[in-house]
């Protein structure tokens, strides 16, 4: 079945940086669009980047120029890349993907950003 596991949270201070990983198994996933979306305590989860199956990306307002979504086939993994982290930033972070009309979700991975 679809499995998505998120690692590479933590606490880190503002203007920090840090590397998301998904390791992706059960489906083809190298035909897929790749997203991350995150929820912060109190607010609705969010869309922050996208990556389709032929490396077309797309991200939140909130976070361009900040944060790179790349993904290696080979190793069925998507990957965000966050810079110049900003406590507002501090969210849970999951990676999704929709097949066959859908949604799945990781179990997320907690990023907080303080100083």
């Amino acid at each position: 079945q679809v499995q998505l596991v998120e690692s590479g949270g933590g606490l880190v201070q503002p203007g920090d940086s840090l590397r998301l990983s998904c390791a992706a198994s059960g489906f083809m996933f190298r035909i897929y669009t790749m997203d991350w979306y995150r929820q912060a305590p109190g607010k609705q989860r969010e869309m922050v980047a996208r990556i389709t199956s032929g490396g077309i990306t797309n991200y939140a307002d909130s976070v361009k120029g900040r944060f790179t979504i790349s993904r290696d086939n080979a190793e069925n993994t998507v990957y965000l890349q966050m810079n110049s982290l900003k406590p507002e930033d501090t969210a849970v972070y999951y990676c999704h993907t929709k097949r066959s009309g859908l949604d799945y979700w990781g179990q997320g991975t907690q990023v907080t950003v303080s100083s």
